[in-house]
């Protein structure tokens, strides 16, 4: 319901733009702090305009790191950390779609036994299996490389899920109207569903994406060599520098290149990430 009211229309925007600046405020605050000198903040003061040190900052992050701190350059872990990424986003919507498609239109023994296995691996986060899965990782000679740091993480159980929803909802009469114009499984899914998909393929790559991005654990698990840090480890390793104080504007000038590619991801993909999520009809 819709009221045209002055007074509820004030109140609705004043809310909304308290919560916009509540949420606002702490990236404000990183950006702030990325752009001052390396006492302004060991002094205990906080300050709310820039400094004259951005370029300083984030070109010492992004060409040397803070080594002293165990972080190899910013632009390296960056790289890592989109590989590692892209990986897992590829990889879970391409066996996603593939199980999804063989649970949907394949009638084959165990099918259903198969499918609420896969299922029930929704309630086996990460870290349940995470002792296991690095022996395996180990034995197969994959630590310290970005298969190790991306197949164990591969499979999704609620991508399958979701575009196995979607897959019943196709009308059945699609599938007729190919097999009589002589399209085989693979024809059919590649020229049929796949564009039907789409938008829900660019749902999950936006969710998949940040998901992998983010990936801490697992990561400084399997990696001991500098090359393959992710910048999410980098920036927890600069932070806990045994050594001395932290060198916070070099660690915000890391924390703000580092949500640059997840917030790109998600501006560029926004229509469709929107549609993806909400549209029903095909």
């Amino acid at each position: 319901m819709v009221e045209n009211r002055p007074w509820a229309n004030l109140f609705a925007h004043t809310i909304l733009i308290i919560g916009v600046a509540l949420v606002v405020f702490p990236v404000y605050i990183a950006i702030v702090a990325s752009t001052h000198g390396p006492g302004e903040f060991l002094r205990g003061t906080l300050p709310l305009l820039p400094g004259p040190h951005a370029i300083d900052n984030y070109t010492a992050m992004w060409s040397t790191g803070l080594s002293r701190a165990g972080a190899p350059p910013a632009g390296q872990m960056l790289w890592n950390s989109f590989v590692m990424a892209m990986a897992i986003t590829i990889g879970k919507l391409s066996i996603s779609l593939l199980s999804a498609f063989a649970i949907v239109y394949f009638r084959f023994r165990f099918r259903m036994f198969f499918f609420w296995i896969i299922f029930i691996t929704l309630m086996l986060p990460v870290e349940v299996r995470i002792i296991p899965t690095f022996q395996v990782v180990a034995d197969l000679k994959m630590l310290n490389s970005f298969a190790g740091l991306s197949i164990p993480l591969i499979a999704s159980a609620t991508a399958t899920f979701l575009f196995r929803q979607f897959f019943m909802t196709v009308p059945e009469e699609m599938l007729e109207a190919a097999r009589v114009d002589g399209a085989g499984p693979l024809k059919f899914f590649k020229d049929i569903l796949m564009p039907l998909s789409i938008t829900n393929i660019a749902a999950l790559f936006v969710i998949m994406f940040i998901y992998g991005w983010n990936q801490y654990l697992w990561p400084l698990l399997i990696t001991t060599d500098p090359d393959y840090y992710t910048i999410v480890m980098g920036i927890q390793r600069m932070t806990t520098a045994a050594d001395g104080d932290p060198q916070w504007h070099l660690v915000m000038a890391a924390v703000v290149m580092a949500a640059l590619p997840p917030v790109l991801v998600v501006l560029f993909m926004q229509r469709l990430f929107v549609k993806g999520l909400t549209e029903t009809e095909k």
